[in-house]
């Protein structure tokens, strides 16, 4: 355990792996998929390596993939998890559901256009990357100011790589700079309102070394 008392963990997850029709890639924002198998197994490895953690609260997005990630992980740790609408998926609008093949075939000029400025571009009906992260760190914030000690929060890819993008100062622009596997763990330090980050993309499987740290 860390010795400086001013010191505050976020492990920040991302939930396990989800049940889908077919493994084509498809614009998942705010569906709401359950966890497949493999994302229950991941859940579990997560709970053995937070066993025991001093963890104050577990927060998530409302989706079911991340509600039941964090009812898996935090079995023994706290009874009570805080559920946030303002913590879902980016809104992918129109291309919910959809494949990134079908939208580069049906709709290639839009398409071109979401790649070339995808800070602000917005999908019919959905919100830009740019919206989504004032949503997600107004969220982290409030989640900050109203809870003590270490914190666990459930996301989503795009969620964690905006909130990680602003930690790190980093233009959004580059967001797929960041990897967030199934079942990930991030380490976020925070010490008087300043943020650092301990570990990106940490895998489960080899999560104790990495997770004893704190």
């Amino acid at each position: 355990m860390n010795s400086n008392k001013q010191e505050r963990i976020i492990y920040l997850l991302r939930h396990g792996s989800v049940l889908q029709a077919d493994e084509e890639r498809r614009y998942i924002g705010e569906i709401d998929l359950p966890l497949s198998r493999e994302g229950v197994e991941q859940a579990h490895l997560l709970h053995s390596e937070f066993s025991g953690k001093e963890i104050s609260a577990v927060v998530c997005s409302d989706l079911i993939r991340c509600v039941d990630t964090a009812r898996i992980v935090c079995r023994g740790l706290t009874d009570h998890i805080i559920v946030r609408s303002d913590l879902r998926e980016i809104s992918m609008g129109e291309w919910e559901g959809k494949s990134f093949r079908e939208i580069a075939q049906k709709y290639p000029e839009e398409y071109q256009k979401r790649g070339e400025n995808i800070s602000t571009y917005r999908i019919p009906g959905a919100e830009s990357f740019t919206e989504c992260q004032a949503r997600v760190m107004r969220a982290f914030f409030d989640i900050m100011e109203s809870i003590k000690g270490n914190v666990l929060i459930v996301g989503h890819a795009g969620v964690n790589r905006l909130l990680l993008c602003y930690i790190l100062g980093m233009p959004i622009e580059n967001i797929f700079r960041i990897s967030q596997d199934y079942a990930c763990v991030n380490i976020v330090v925070s010490n008087q309102s300043k943020y650092r980050i301990a570990l990106l993309n940490g895998s489960c499987r080899c999560g104790k070394e990495a997770l004893s740290i704190y």
